[in-house]
């Protein structure tokens, strides 16, 4: 199994930029597909973008591409999630999860290790 604690959240002014982090500890990090998600008080949680392991293939859903990066560094074992541009609706509880079984999308059910989450809120 894989442990993963994020940081890097805080309040960031609307339209700064914020770069989240996402450590993994335990199983060969690069063997995980990665991803990172979001979720708002009272409401589902959702994807935001994923990251294939190995070559470390990107994917972000429609609503933060364009201003939403995700990368990783295998060799620090270490997810990261570079926000631009940040918007109020941006403002939620950011989780890194991970997930080993060959599947690598944005989907929440995919995956089945997650980290306790990291908050980010947009000031004006």
């Amino acid at each position: 199994l894989v442990q993963l604690a994020e940081s890097g959240g805080g309040s960031v002014q609307a339209g700064g930029s914020l770069r989240l982090s996402c450590a993994a500890s335990g199983d060969p990090f690069s063997t995980y597909c990665m991803g990172w998600f979001r979720q708002a008080p009272g409401k589902e949680r959702e994807g935001v973008a994923v990251i294939s392991p190995y070559s470390g293939l990107p994917t972000s859903t429609s609503s933060v591409k364009g201003s939403f990066t995700i990368s990783r560094d295998n060799d620090k074992n270490t997810l990261y999630l570079q926000i631009n541009t940040l918007k109020s609706v941006d403002a939620d509880r950011y989780y890194c999860a991970a997930e080993g079984g060959g599947r690598c999308a944005p989907v929440v059910r995919y995956f089945g290790t997650w980290g306790r989450g990291t908050q980010v809120t947009a000031s004006s």
